[in-house]
C-alpha cells in the first residue's frame, strides 16, 4: 500500500483515533446503558455513528495541543 504523503499525518491520525474510540466507547456505554440483547448490534452501530462524526472534528483540533502539552511533559528520547 503507498504511504501517504507526511502533510496528511495529523488528519489520517485523527481519522483512526477517533474511529477507533468511539468504537471502543460506544459499545462500552451502550451495553452499560442497554444491556446485551438481540438488538445491541443495531444500537451500537449507531451510537458509533454519532460519537464518530463528534470525535473526528474535536480529535483533529485536539491531537496537536495534546503533542504540545506532551512533549512539555516527556523529555525527548536519548540519541
Amino acid at each position: 500500500m503507498p504511504a501517504l504523503p507526511s502533510r496528511l499525518y495529523t488528519l489520517v491520525f485523527a481519522l483512526i483515533m477517533s474511529g477507533l474510540m468511539s468504537l471502543l466507547m460506544s459499545a462500552v456505554i451502550t451495553f452499560i446503558n442497554t444491556g446485551f440483547d438481540g438488538g445491541f448490534m443495531w444500537r451500537w452501530a449507531s451510537a458509533w455513528v454519532v460519537a464518530w462524526a463528534v470525535a473526528f472534528p474535536l480529535v483533529s483540533v485536539i491531537a496537536p495541543l495534546s503533542h504540545r502539552l506532551t512533549r512539555k511533559f516527556v523529555s525527548a528520547p536519548d540519541a
